[in-house]
């Protein structure tokens, strides 16, 4: 089979299967959108300059009025899963968050009802689904999101998506995380949908780091474009923070993100019957 047959049996699997077979029962965080947020996590996070930082620009751009008042904090180990955190320790008084710097560099304290509203969390990229590690990962779920809760915020859970050359997992990945948000009434970003979708409508793209497993510049702000639209409710399509990116490829993936999230929890009919391509670039 040639490069390009595979690259077309790929998109047609990806754009065919590319679902939960579970429907999300949370679909959005309530009327009020949060200000503040705490990303943990692992390096799909951290990776170029943080999922967080291009969040918060898509975010300044969406909202200009309240750009302030939005804040986010990431606590990321490279390589963890979701046991690896101390999510307890993240909420305690005076430390996370509890101070900043203004853009003179002068340290500001800060005083919080709560120091976030809430916590976006991701496992590692094959734990949900790996055998020896999946029931780890619900467990974790569900102490994160009962500590979250207890502290005041909401949890959120973050699908990631699937290695580059292991497309399967894109449906087992979305599957776990979906049963795990409503097992813990949690929203949750379906990113690693939104990765299957802009593959399968092209492939051309790069969302993936040489290593086939971390998000390129590209992967990161689609991530980001979901997040927005997920967890904020606001869409990102014709956002003009694109994050260093061709006009035309943020547009496309900045629509990819609006539409996944709308098909995933069932506010729009499916897209795929009327593919688009970024190009031209």
């Amino acid at each position: 089979m040639t490069s390009a047959s595979r690259m077309s049996l790929l998109a047609l699997v990806l754009a065919t299967a590319a679902t939960a077979e579970t429907s999300p029962k949370t679909k959005n965080l309530g009327a009020e959108p949060p200000r503040t947020a705490l990303y943990v996590g692992n390096s799909f996070f951290y990776y170029n300059n943080g999922m967080s930082s291009i969040v918060g620009r898509l975010l300044a751009t969406a909202d200009p009025e309240h750009r302030a008042q939005y804040r986010s904090t990431s606590v990321t180990i490279s390589g963890s899963g979701l046991n690896w955190h101390d999510v307890e320790s993240y909420f305690r008084p005076g430390a996370m968050a509890s101070y900043s710097f203004t853009p003179d560099n002068k340290v500001v304290f800060n005083k919080f009802e709560r120091p976030f509203d809430i916590v976006i969390m991701n496992d590692c990229s094959q734990c949900p689904i790996h055998p020896q590690l999946k029931d780890a990962f619900h467990e974790y779920a569900r102490r994160h999101s009962e500590t979250v809760r207890k502290h005041g915020a909401k949890p959120v859970l973050f699908m990631t998506w699937a290695y580059a050359d292991k497309p399967e997992m894109t449906v087992q990945l979305a599957e776990q995380y979906t049963i795990a948000g409503n097992a813990n009434e949690a929203l949750v970003v379906p990113a690693g949908l939104a990765f299957a979708k802009s593959v399968a409508r092209d492939p051309q793209i790069n969302l993936y780091d040489p290593d086939k497993r971390h998000p390129s510049l590209a992967g990161s702000y689609l991530a980001a474009c979901t997040i927005l639209a997920a967890v904020y409710g606001k869409s990102p399509v014709g956002n003009t923070h694109i994050g260093g990116l061709d006009p035309k490829v943020a547009g496309f993936l900045q629509r990819g993100a609006d539409e996944t999230v709308k098909e995933y929890f069932g506010t729009a009919a499916r897209a795929d019957a009327h593919p688009e391509r970024a190009e031209p670039r």
